[in-house]
């Protein structure tokens, strides 16, 4: 088995994801940085190329079958195991008002990309995830999916990341054999382009847990809600 660690992060052309992707190169990981969008996708990989990294893009939207099947096939022909997978690709969308008014579409549309999104990623890829030492699935939820404070803040994008949580616990319980840990992280309020510039935190205070989970979290730390490197109520 290669020695160089191998991550993949999804929705990586911006923000968190972007930024991870910067962290974890920098920690020596060969980071296949995917989007959607293959131009803005090429450009962020080429800049933290620049920065010395290695970093591969591979075009990747997790809404679709297909997109996601050709992906996985292109990692596999190029590494023979995966450490990492951060499924952090999401959509917040602007409709996602009061939910008396919600349109049921958004919501089932949310759901698709957010919480069926990480789903089907991690089903591509669970076999390489397998052959890793230390195998990791970190999906990036939010606060706003905890069932235990929730009110009715962007109800499409809240349900679906309880959602997203639901599918941390199954999948932790099914890859738990095969030494994989998987969590959800809450990255808090960040300043992106979803977060808006009046977010408290930046994007390297987001990426700080994810990057944890990623590299130092202990290997039996599985199907818990992480934020700040602690474990919170669902």
């Amino acid at each position: 088995m290669s020695a160089q660690r191998t991550a993949l992060v999804t929705g990586a052309n911006r923000g968190i994801g972007l930024e991870v992707s910067r962290q974890l190169a920098g920690k020596g990981f060969h980071v296949f940085l995917t989007a959607r969008n293959r131009k803005a996708g090429i450009k962020a990989a080429a800049a933290l190329q620049e920065q010395g990294g290695k970093v591969t893009f591979v075009e990747l939207d997790v809404a679709n079958p297909e997109s996601i099947k050709r992906a996985a096939k292109e990692v596999a022909a190029a590494i023979n195991h995966l450490d990492v997978l951060v499924n952090n690709a999401g959509v917040l969308a602007n409709s996602d008002g009061d939910v008396l008014q919600t349109d049921p579409v958004v919501v089932l549309k949310t759901i698709d990309t957010n919480a069926l999104g990480p789903l089907r990623v991690t089903q591509a890829f669970a076999r390489l995830l397998g052959k890793s030492d230390s195998g990791r699935v970190i999906n990036v939820s939010s606060g706003a999916g905890a069932l235990h404070d929730m009110d009715n803040y962007a109800p499409a994008y809240s349900i679906s990341k309880t959602a997203l949580n639901a599918v941390t616990r199954q999948l932790a319980a099914a890859l738990k054999s095969k030494g994989v840990a998987v969590n959800s992280v809450s990255p808090g309020w960040v300043r992106t382009d979803m977060g808006g510039t009046g977010a408290p935190r930046s994007v390297g205070q987001g990426a700080d847990g994810i990057r944890w989970l990623a590299t130092k979290a202990p290997k039996d730390l599985t199907g818990q809600f992480v934020q700040d490197r602690n474990t919170i109520p669902w």
